[in-house]
């Protein structure tokens, strides 16, 4: 049996080059410093998640304040939301995210009483209708809670 010597060009064609390598490598550290930051910005992420929180629980200490017969009070300030009986008693907070502080647009401090007065209806600091606009950044969410209902819809 006659072996064949392998052809140089044989040989070379194994592998990248250590050219290719460092080019793969610079195009990486490339992506890894101005692409991935934005790419990973989770903000807007949780921000969604916030506004999706403050409406369920809105709706949920709506129904509270109805099924115990008994007043519940959402203070609505820049840095979050806190839920308490009329009383004084804290039932919830819902702080803004850390990487979102402050994350409620209106100033001041604003309130909603779910069941005033033991009627069922709800009253707003304002008598109005109160606006309630999660945003930071480019990112913005916005509800209104009815005045007479107490319900939170997105705003128009």
């Amino acid at each position: 049996m006659i072996e064949r010597p392998a052809s140089p060009r044989a040989r070379h064609c194994a592998g990248f080059t250590l050219v290719e390598l460092v080019m793969v490598l610079v195009l990486i550290g490339v992506l890894a410093v101005f692409a991935l930051p934005r790419a990973l910005d989770l903000t807007a992420w949780r921000l969604r998640a916030y506004s999706d929180e403050l409406q369920a629980q809105t709706m949920a200490m709506q129904r509270l304040a109805l099924q115990q017969r008994r007043p519940v009070v959402a203070t609505i300030a820049p840095d979050g939301v806190t839920f308490a009986y009329a009383g004084g008693a804290t039932i919830a907070a819902l702080p803004c995210p850390a990487a979102a502080t402050p994350c409620i647009g209106e100033a001041g401090t604003r309130s909603v009483t779910f069941n005033a007065a033991h009627s069922g209806r709800a009253a707003t600091s304002t008598g109005t209708a109160l606006p309630v606009t999660v945003t930071a950044g480019d990112t913005t969410f916005a509800w209104r809670i009815e005045t007479e209902t107490g319900l939170i819809r997105p705003a128009p």
